[in-house]
């Protein structure tokens, strides 16, 4: 019989940082646009020994382009996950109904291959994980927010049995949970976490009293919508006011030239987030960024906002949002927003006379502006969400 070695002390446990240690895998899944760019900001913060797979499941997934590897099918929807008009989910059943078994499958799967699940979104990845039998380590709600919404009776059952963690934008909606035995919490408004800054000083391009920040939103229709921006701007007929758009990506700067009529001209020398400038009819220019949304926020005193996630950053950071209702939104949709932001956002029907008028309102009373700049953050809410998940996860 062979000798053991003589053992010198107690066999040392490999660190999370060793080599030898086995790396973490967690799945990070996503239903949405909006919602790919916060699990993706969420997987940034990550420590470097986690193996992360992102499962965004409609979509393309480009959010998460040099943040981690991809993993699952998508469903190619036609709404795009857009909810704001009715009857989309009518017209997304038939692309449902094709992609659904190969969802299931891959969540079935998921089972024996991941440490850890990660949901950001809505109920839709719960539900699917129920039906896979898919234990959940942290439920990142994006959609609820006290002010309009509640769980229901289903939705708590389904997340008592799914989910060991359950992050709420409020408080209010956490401790709604936390009533019924289930590990809640509030972080804050996930949101402002999100809130994208970059190499763009807006503020140092500013010459004028005022300031306007365009944001033309993130899916079909875009382009349009700057150009009734752009058309209520003109119908002002003033030269006291500088102009900023931020682009979202997939959004190029000639498509939006050729739905307002003005001319894209690139900047000299390329630099950061800079795209250069929009110039039109009487001196009009509009500087283009993408990807320093919070740099063109912070320079400016009124947003004319078609986003949906950079509409509440706008007002988390006290600038007060005029918006236009597009035709077909759900009612329900423009009262749940109403109730979240009050006052904080102006809806305006999609016309460029209507948008004028109110744009004009709110340049002419400072008053209201500095109301909605002392009393929108605290609605809102601040950041501090993502940091608290990742200490759940791994600390």
């Amino acid at each position: 019989m062979r000798t053991p070695a003589p053992h010198s002390g107690p066999t040392a446990t490999p660190s999370a940082n060793s080599p030898d240690a086995p790396r973490p895998t967690v799945l990070v899944i996503a239903n949405g646009h909006g919602e790919d760019s916060i699990a993706a900001s969420l997987i940034a913060r990550f420590p470097g020994h986690v193996e992360t797979h992102a499962y965004p499941v409609m979509g393309d997934g480009a959010a998460f382009s040099g943040i981690c590897t991809l993993a699952g099918p998508r469903l190619d929807l036609p709404s795009q996950g857009s909810r704001v008009r009715g009857g989309t989910v009518a017209g997304d059943l038939p692309a449902i109904a094709r992609g659904l078994p190969r969802a299931l499958g891959f969540l079935r799967a998921a089972r024996r291959r991941y440490d850890r699940v990660v949901v950001v979104g809505d109920m839709t990845a719960i539900y699917l994980a129920r039906l896979c039998g898919l234990r959940v380590s942290v439920y990142l709600d994006v959609y609820k927010y006290g002010a309009s919404h509640r769980y229901s009776a289903l939705e708590r059952k389904t997340i008592a049995r799914v989910c060991e963690t359950v992050y709420c934008r409020d408080e209010a909606l956490a401790a709604s949970l936390r009533a019924h035995d289930i590990d809640a919490a509030s972080g804050g408004n996930v949101m402002m976490d999100t809130l994208d800054y970059g190499q763009y000083d807006a503020q140092a391009k500013r010459r004028n009293p005022l300031a306007i920040a365009l944001l033309p939103g993130s899916r079909a229709g875009t382009a349009e919508a700057m150009a009734i921006q752009i058309a209520a701007i003109e119908r002002l007929r003033r030269t006291d006011l500088d102009l900023f758009a931020a682009l979202a990506p997939g959004i190029e700067p000639d498509q939006i030239a050729s739905a307002t009529g003005l001319d894209h001209r690139p900047p000299f020398r390329p630099r950061g987030c800079d795209l250069g400038v929009l110039m039109g009819r009487g001196g009009l220019i509009v500087h283009l960024t993408r990807g320093a949304v919070g740099n063109v926020l912070e320079a400016s005193d009124v947003v004319l906002s078609q986003a949906g996630t950079a509409t509440q950053q706008a007002l988390g950071l006290g600038k007060p949002v005029i918006s236009m209702r597009s035709p077909g939104t759900r009612a329900k949709r423009v009262t749940d927003e109403a109730a979240l932001m009050g006052r904080g956002r102006v809806l305006v029907e999609e016309d460029a006379g209507r948008l004028a008028s109110a744009l004009r309102t709110l340049l002419d009373n400072p008053g209201e502006r500095a109301r909605i700049a002392a009393v929108m953050p605290a609605r809102i809410g601040g950041a501090g969400t993502l940091a608290a998940v990742v200490e759940s996860l791994f600390g």
